[in-house]
């Protein structure tokens, strides 16, 4: 019987030892980002469908995608001696030609000047594109016998053929005209959620017209920027920016015509609207299609334009009573029979996918619903113009999770091709024979497999296990999803983390990690192996982490998202105010001890949440926070908040520099770099002012020539390691 106990406490030890943890640092989540996984990344399939493309050393080398060995090296470095270090590339659609970026410098978050070559694979030589002056975006023609191009704001086109340039525009000029770019607030709010930025020139199939966005922005107010670099002086540029109500760019669609050297207007008059034009593409046959977004965002139009017969025609109009969704509605694909086209709405109040005829589409009876139920479609990958089947992904079976389908234009019943719960992702290659799987829970780092069509795996392309070992290593524990009840009552998607060693019988801070803003999700079935690790080192040092998506997230259809319209941010703090109340109710909180912090719209939320909830949350912190609405670009804030003509109240109601009386304690963080673009320093400088004439303390920190993502000569590290001793200090 005594050897009984002895038994039980050698059982213990070894449990204990078994929770064991070693410490995880600040350089181990942002110097040598240690948990950081590998991904499958972003495959360059070459156009049989059968192989890819990879850089490796500056040589662009040739794999098989069924067996992943090299079949051929397609140019080698030492070709490659006049271009030097190039960082970008993309082949003509016959791999006769490739073009090269290099001495690349950023402008915003897309946009670069460049210095481009082409390489010409039959003649083994590279010219380069244009050399009198640096080149902001370039592409190929259908044909590879021709490049788009714009320099100093002018639209080129280069015959590689006769090496001949051709200045379609002459009026280009900065801060005033920009032809076949994106303006700032076009780059930042219209640019695809998949690509490289909204793209506003494009070559039509037959290689015969260049369509292009004109835009005069002349009237947009500029917003001066301030660079400290060592100078005894600043460095002072500026840019054109269009805050709420204030003028955007006129803008117009133009058709170049390289047979005749002419250029024509596709809708006179629309510079003399208040409009948007956010996207332009060509039909199969040659005609151009262009979304016409009204300013309140409520109304798209989508018109056809002939450029043979300089005729339009109206092929779809969507409306919604909060706003159209362009992310949703960006899944335009023109079928090649020329007769139907592939559209994504929200109109039944999911994401869904939708057939419609190319003539006669305002007749309901002849649009087909290709996806239905209370789900959203999250992602469209495409369609195979011979099988007629098409391929994406859905917010199933939880709002959590993502799965990746298949279905049919001819209404069969659809197929899925990942199973289980966790993000499914997938990429298909141009003849969706294959298509690269990704898969990960929020546990679970992710791997990637090659697989047919039919689901089967053919070989691994990405296992984590590296990071799987040192998650062991260092102890992490694991986060389980919850449910919380929103201010309505409805419930909330959430995640909690809690200490390794967690005794129910303890008191624990809580801190919040927040996002919040429309459409976003931070409460998924998918790991994070950047500010996650970071989440561990404080649930290390006796902290519970929780993340809530509140009203207006997405992958919970249109009313829970839109229902925040006209008055952004109301709900989305009250729903976080009330998740922390129900946290706080718990045994093993301590209700004087929750914090919450984010960034971007996080930190707006984070702010107005300490604020208006200054008795449930001790703290705060907020990086690079919107602090008030009126000073921020109009795209975006008029989308959800009409302008402060239409809406002051919802504008006063949900600015945080408003309510600057309320803070309590000077446990406020507020972080900002000067150099930010998007949310400009402004918001930081005005909330700093508000507190101080409220007599509040504050602790704030500043990063001087740093844009949104504040990164850069250790810039990450410092601001998180400011971040990690403000809740050690202040919770």
């Amino acid at each position: 019987m005594k050897k009984v106990p002895c038994l039980l406490l050698g059982i213990l030890l070894l449990w204990q030892a078994g929770q064991a943890q070693k410490a995880i640092t600040l350089d181990d989540c942002f110097t040598f980002f240690r948990f950081f996984p590998q991904s499958a990344g972003s495959y360059r399939f070459a156009p049989d469908g059968r192989h890819y493309f990879e850089a490796d050393g500056g040589n662009i080398e040739e794999y098989d995608l069924g067996t992943g060995l090299k079949s051929r090296t397609i140019v080698s470095q030492s070709e490659l001696a006049a271009v030097g270090d190039w960082d970008e590339y993309v082949f003509c659609q016959d791999l006769t030609k490739v073009l090269l970026r290099t001495q690349t410098e950023a402008v915003y978050r897309h946009s670069v000047l460049a210095d481009y070559w082409v390489y010409d694979l039959t003649r083994r030589q590279a010219t380069r594109l244009y050399a009198d002056a640096p080149v902001q975006y370039a592409t190929f023609s259908a044909d590879g016998g021709k490049i788009a191009f714009v320099a100093n704001n002018n639209l080129f086109y280069k015959d590689l053929s006769s090496d001949k340039t051709t200045q379609i525009t002459t009026d280009g000029k900065k801060n005033a005209v920009l032809n076949g770019l994106p303006d700032w607030v076009y780059e930042e709010e219209f640019s695809p959620v998949d690509g490289d930025g909204m793209v506003a020139t494009e070559w039509s199939p037959d290689g015969s017209k260049i369509a292009f966005i004109r835009f005069d922005e002349s009237a947009v107010p500029k917003m001066p920027m301030t660079w400290y670099q060592g100078g005894m002086y600043p460095r002072y540029t500026d840019f054109k920016y269009p805050k709420v109500g204030a003028p955007n760019s006129k803008v117009s669609v133009q058709v170049y015509d390289l047979a005749s050297g002419r250029t024509a207007q596709a809708i006179p008059g629309t510079e003399e609207q208040d409009i948007y034009i956010p996207r332009i593409r060509w039909t199969p046959d040659n005609l151009l299609c262009m979304y016409l977004l009204n300013r309140p965002q409520d109304q798209l139009s989508l018109v056809l334009y002939d450029p043979l017969r300089q005729e339009t025609g109206m092929l779809l109009h969507e409306m919604d009573p909060a706003y159209v969704d362009l992310e949703v509605c960006d899944n335009l694909i023109f079928l090649p029979n020329n007769r139907h086209f592939l559209w994504m709405s929200e109109r039944d109040g999911y994401t869904h996918l939708y057939l419609l005829p190319r003539q006669g589409s305002a007749d309901s009876t002849q649009v087909v619903q290709l996806t239905r139920g209370a789900f959203d479609v999250t992602h469209f990958y495409g369609v195979h113009p011979q099988t007629g089947k098409f391929y994406y992904q859905t917010a199933t079976p939880t709002p959590l999770d993502r799965q990746v389908w298949e279905g049919s234009l001819d209404g069969a019943a659809p197929r899925l091709i990942t199973a289980d719960d966790g993000t499914h992702e997938a990429t298909f290659s141009p003849s969706f024979e294959f298509f690269i799987h990704q898969w990960s829970k929020i546990n679970t780092p992710n791997s990637a497999d090659l697989c047919l069509l039919s689901g089967e795996r053919l070989r691994p392309l990405v296992r984590n296990d590296r990071v799987e070992r040192a998650r062991k290593e260092f102890g992490f524990a694991p986060i389980e999803f919850i449910t919380l009840r929103a201010a309505d009552s409805s419930a909330l998607n959430a995640w909690i983390l809690k200490p390794l060693d967690f005794d129910p019988n303890k008191k624990y801070p809580v801190l919040f990690d927040i996002y919040g803003g429309p459409g976003s999700q931070t409460v998924q079935n998918q790991f994070n192996g950047y500010t996650g690790a970071w989440h561990q080192l404080l649930a290390q040092k006796g902290y519970i982490i929780v993340s809530v998506d509140n009203r207006g997230t997405g992958a919970r259809g249109r009313q829970f998202k839109k229902c925040t319209q006209l008055q952004l941010g109301k709900y989305e703090t009250l729903d976080q105010i009330a998740a922390a109340r129900q946290l706080g109710a718990l045994p093993y909180v301590d209700p004087n001890r929750i914090g919450i912090w984010g960034w971007s719209f996080g930190g707006y939320l984070s702010t107005s949440c300490v604020l208006k909830g200054a008795d449930v949350f001790k703290m705060a912190m907020a990086v690079a926070p919107v602090t008030n609405w009126k000073w921020y670009d109009s795209a975006y804030t008029e989308r959800y908040m009409h302008t402060t003509r239409d809406n002051a109240a919802g504008y006063e109601d949900n600015s945080p520099i408003n309510f600057a009386s309320r803070l309590r304690g000077g446990n406020y963080l507020i972080c900002h770099g000067i150099a930010d673009d998007n949310v400009h320093w402004q918001q930081t400088v005005e909330m700093v002012n508000a507190l101080i004439q409220a007599n509040k303390q504050f602790d704030t920190h500043y990063y001087p020539n740093r844009n949104h993502g504040i990164y850069g000569e250790n810039a990450t590290k410092h601001l998180f390691t400011k971040l990690t001793t403000f809740v050690l200090s202040k919770l």
